[in-house]
């Protein structure tokens, strides 16, 4: 971690406690501090801050309440897994799902492109500019096309994507797995397919397709958007309701 006096010199007017809130959600939220990392103890922070157990109980206080960690006794402060309760409805794992379904799952990475975000990418994503990851890939099911995935990942946030290997875990399974998110919003569409959804699923132009748009926050900030198109047949949505 940075040095604190430094940070106090370099961002006058925030407080210390916010500086080690910051900092401490900076590598969660980038995907450095994987889900079940250990937090440093409170007298590693002390020390390290140069600053009384107060000021650090206060930071990580509002780290828990904004659920980014949890604190356990004697044990320590951990990050906290993704949470779904969020969401419209869940969107677990693609591989983990299909393999407890004991079904064969596979993908196929297309196309993984670092870039400056374009319009498209700032406005899906609410960002001003800065680099964004491109991935295309499709996610195969007992060897047939299930899902083509469009995604857009805010490098600004999420940097341990720049050196992801995308080739050996899909992308929203290395997400689930390093990247705790706190909102989520979907809308969910009846599409035709085009060529190139044709082309990548499989089926024929026109067909029937349900497009699935996904994005997620943490805090007030997008980490991704996703785009998941469904050959018609091959997904359902299913919730349940009490009164």
């Amino acid at each position: 971690m940075a040095n604190a006096g430094k940070l106090a010199v370099e961002r006058e007017g925030v407080s210390l406690y916010d500086l080690i809130r910051q900092e401490i959600e900076a590598n969660i939220m980038s995907g450095l501090w994987a889900p079940g990392h250990r937090i440093p103890y409170e007298h590693e922070l002390m020390k390290h801050y140069d600053c009384s157990r107060m000021t650090v109980n206060r930071a990580l206080a509002t780290l828990v309440e904004r659920g980014l960690i949890e604190r356990k006794k004697r044990a320590g402060s951990f990050v906290l897994a993704p949470k779904f309760h969020r969401a419209a409805f869940e969107l677990p794992d693609l591989r983990a799902h299909t393999l407890a379904q004991g079904k064969k799952y596979d993908f196929d990475l297309l196309e993984r492109e670092i870039r400056p975000a374009n319009a498209r990418d700032r406005s899906q994503l609410d960002i001003e500019g800065g680099d964004v990851l491109h991935i295309k890939c499709v996610h195969y099911v007992d060897g047939k096309p299930f899902a083509l995935e469009r995604r857009i990942i805010n490098l600004s946030l999420v940097a341990a994507a720049r050196d992801a290997d995308f080739e050996r875990d899909p992308p929203n399974s290395w997400l689930f797995a390093h990247v705790p998110w706190s909102d989520a919003r979907h809308e969910i569409s009846a599409i035709n397919a085009d060529q190139d959804m044709a082309g990548n699923l499989a089926i024929r132009e026109e067909a029937a397709c349900l497009m699935v748009e996904r994005w997620t926050w943490r805090a007030a900030e997008k980490n991704t958007y996703v785009q998941m198109i469904y050959p018609g047949q091959t997904f359902s949505i299913s919730a349940e309701f009490r009164p």
